[in-house]
């Protein structure tokens, strides 16, 4: 969040809703928010002040990495992934955002349907976290040793959290307080709910049992699967994507053992495949009635938009995989991606930031500061239980 509000002030934003250059990316124009005001914006914000419309537009751009970072997780040097995130901000998040939302953006005038971030959120993050997932290689231990979530009750409280907050990403999108807000708002609940259901039943067919992790990663699912449709679709086309969502993510994820990539959070499963579908039901289900500034779809008698969706899937696809892996080959160049062996083991809660997430037995992370004395001990320590278990 630090991190992208201060790229995006200075030149996120410009990059990416500023002035066209030739459909691909905005100009410089805007660069430290120069003429970026109060006012409303005719292209934007036609009823709100531009710089609400910035902000509205920057807690996306925040949260677009920050996703791609469940796919790395607990391998990755701190100062990689500062560098990373910049870096993929600048040359994936804004060009793509302007390529689908930008005043002049190639894929708008074609007409591609992204409500509220579809193929500009989930899909840049889901390709993007695959390549990370492949590149920098797999967690040691994985495959061998259990790596279950170490605390189911936050997993609720933070599925809960994006339950909530998404209506505002969702509803948000319409820019004012009006109906298709409103229908966005029902949209979202619904396909939430309905891919909540449908990944807890498959679950409870496969595997014998329903889970909390389960019911929660569904609804995330749900979620992820409607942003790109909330504002064109009803209820009941709503419902269809998010019960089929739950049921792709779910499969996708147990996949996943079988392709042999480590994505720690499901990142490619739940937000790649579910903003993959999610696009596509958009072309599918899309609706005029609905929303008269946008199309309809295959199922409302236009075909032609699913073939439009699909290229901007592929087009997203395109600029996510490539660029990502120059960014991290450039990154490894630079500072190096991965953390040393014994590091990893340590844990990079000590071995990067000298601290740790729980106090246990009445020790204080103040005694691992400096990375000297007990720090360098504990190292030692794990390393040698690691060699041992091995």
């Amino acid at each position: 969040m630090a991190l992208i509000s201060v790229q995006w002030v200075l030149w996120g934003y410009s990059v990416a809703f500023g002035p066209d250059k030739g459909g691909i990316i905005g100009g410089l124009e805007w660069i430290g928010l120069r003429g970026v005001g109060t006012e409303p914006y005719e292209a934007y914000a036609k009823t709100i002040p531009h710089q609400a419309f910035m902000l509205f537009q920057m807690m996306f751009a925040i949260i677009t990495p920050a996703l791609i970072t469940g796919a790395f997780a607990e391998r990755k040097k701190f100062s990689a992934f500062i560098l990373f995130v910049l870096l993929w901000a600048t040359l994936v998040y804004d060009p793509l955002a302007h390529w689908v939302w930008g005043d002049g953006g190639w894929l708008k005038k074609m007409g591609a349907l992204d409500f509220a971030g579809g193929t500009v959120v989930h899909i840049s993050s889901g390709v993007s976290a695959l390549v990370c997932a492949l590149m920098i290689g797999k967690r040691r231990g994985y495959g061998h040793q259990p790596m279950q979530p170490h605390n189911l009750p936050m997993t609720v409280m933070g599925a809960a959290l994006l339950w909530f907050g998404w209506f505002g990403f969702n509803a948000g999108s319409a820019l004012e307080a009006n109906g298709l807000a409103v229908s966005a708002f029902l949209a979202t609940n619904t396909a939430a709910a309905a891919a909540a259901l449908g990944w807890m039943f498959t679950e409870w067919m496969t595997r014998g049992k329903p889970t909390v992790l389960g019911a929660a990663s569904g609804a995330v699912a749900g979620l992820v699967a409607i942003t790109p449709a909330s504002g064109f679709v009803g209820p009941v086309s709503a419902l269809m994507i998010g019960a089929l969502a739950g049921v792709f993510c779910y499969s996708a994820c147990n996949f996943k053992s079988k392709l042999g990539y480590d994505d720690s959070l499901d990142v490619v499963g739940v937000h790649g495949v579910g903003g993959t579908w999610g696009a596509i039901a958009t072309g599918l289900w899309a609706s005029k009635a609905v929303n008269p500034d946008g199309a309809d779809g295959l199922f409302f008698g236009n075909p032609g938009q699913l073939w439009t969706q699909i290229v901007a899937i592929l087009a997203s696809y395109a600029l996510a995989a490539v660029m990502t892996a120059v960014i991290l080959k450039v990154v490894d160049a630079i500072v190096g991606l991965r953390v040393p062996e014994e590091d990893e083991v340590a844990g990079l809660d000590l071995s990067q930031h000298s601290e740790t997430a729980y106090v246990l037995g009445g020790g204080s992370y103040s005694e691992f500061s400096g990375g000297g004395g007990a720090f360098s001990e504990a190292m030692r320590a794990a390393e040698a239980k690691t060699r041992v278990a091995h």
